[in-house]
């Protein structure tokens, strides 16, 4: 695949994991309207954990910024993938109607797993 394209879309990774990554600590983005409300249940429920939605937020803030350093991009891929599987999860079992960002993501976290493929083998 075109380099120049692999580029581009690592530091569009980044970019959406840090600004949502940075959203956890500072809400500047509204909550969406419309949450069927096991969904909104199960946000609360991680809010009010006082850690998991800000470790969550962790994860993607410093995987953002490995994805626009490219340092490290297969290890940022592998720790951003149990991130992005359960933000499928949840689409897909509680607000299916919102998918297209996980699915814009999950896209993307493939496309890049292909291209480094190679340093994946010795795993496989």
């Amino acid at each position: 695949m075109n380099s120049k394209l692999i580029t581009v879309l690592r530091i569009i990774l980044g970019i959406i994991l840090i600004v949502f990554g940075a959203n956890k600590f500072f809400n500047f983005m509204p909550s969406p309207e419309g949450m069927p409300e096991a969904a909104a249940n199960f946000i609360t429920a991680l809010v009010e954990t006082g850690y998991t939605f800000k470790f969550i937020g962790a994860i993607e803030i410093f995987t953002g910024i490995l994805f626009l350093t490219n340092k490290w991009v297969p290890f940022a891929l592998l720790l951003i993938a149990p991130v992005i599987v359960n933000i499928m999860l949840f689409h897909l079992a509680l607000d299916m109607k919102s998918m297209l960002p996980g699915t814009i993501l999950s896209i993307l976290v493939i496309i890049l797993f292909y291209h480094n493929w190679d340093k994946y083998k010795a795993l496989f």
